[in-house]
This record gives C-alpha cells, structure tokens and sequence, in this order.
C-alpha cells in the first residue's frame, strides 16, 4: 500500500470536517456540529496562522489527517508543534498511516531550525492511541494538559 502525505487543500475540506465529527465521537462520545466543524477547518485551510492539515492517501482517497498548531517556546526560543485532530479511517487503521503523518511532521521540525519540538494531547481514556505514540517515540511522562474550555 503507497501512501502519500501532502498538505491539506481546500477541496479537502468536507472530509477533513467528517474525519473530525467522526473522530470526537469515536475517542469521547462528543457530537460536534458539523457546520461549525467545516467553518472551522475552511478558516484554518484559508490562513496558515491558525495552523496546517495534512493528510494521509491511499490511491488519491484521503485516508487520515492531522492538524498542526504552533506555540512559541521562550526557553528554547523556538517553535513547538501541536499536533491535533489526528484520525484515520477505520480500515486504514494499523497500517502505517498514522506513522507516516507523524514522520512528515516530525522531519519537518528536524530540518527547520526554527522548530523545536512536537507535542499532542490525548484523551486519557484512548489508550490504542497512546500505545501508538508510545511506540514511535513520544513520551507522555513529562506534562499533564489542564484546560478551561468556554
């Protein structure tokens, strides 16, 4: 199976939406409005400010993808990327695809020496999502999130 990693597209966006509405109640039972989704992934794909998609083919059918998101770190006076909203189409699950995606963003940071680091957040009940992070490197060790969500 090839896959092919690119950055997301505008005429990604309907799928890159379901992937996330999927993705919420899949890992947390949470419904999320759908056309708030789409406004909010078309805002992101339109302004590279608000961060990055890339996603994940398989014969030109887009079988994952994950949102980048940027924090500006003082003690390594660099950049920190966040990975967000990963998901991977069911069947394409323990395949690689996730791997890939990662692997794409982390040689970015490698080779840009503005870039320091790569972090996500997961949800403390996913486990097969923290056994796969596990396995490509990431620690979960060192921070715990705390958040106040409006």
């Amino acid at each position: 199976m090839q896959i092919n990693i690119r950055r997301g597209l505008l005429a990604d966006r309907d799928t890159i939406a379901r992937f996330q509405v999927d993705m919420a109640w899949e890992t947390e039972h949470y419904k999320l409005d759908f056309d708030a989704v789409m406004s909010g992934v078309e805002n992101a794909l339109k302004d590279k400010s608000l961060g990055e998609y890339y996603v994940a083919e398989v014969n030109h059918t887009i079988v994952g993808s994950l949102f980048t998101t940027y924090e500006w770190s003082d003690w390594r006076n660099g950049t920190v990327i966040w990975i967000q909203s990963v998901f991977v189409a069911p069947d394409f699950r323990k395949r690689g695809v996730y791997a890939m995606l990662y692997n794409h963003v982390k040689n970015k940071v490698e080779n840009d020496a503005t870039l320091c680091g790569v972090r996500l957040y997961v949800d403390k009940t996913n486990e097969a999502a923290q056994k796969v992070y596990s396995r490509l490197g990431m620690d979960g060790e060192h921070y715990r999130v705390f958040e106040w969500m409006k």
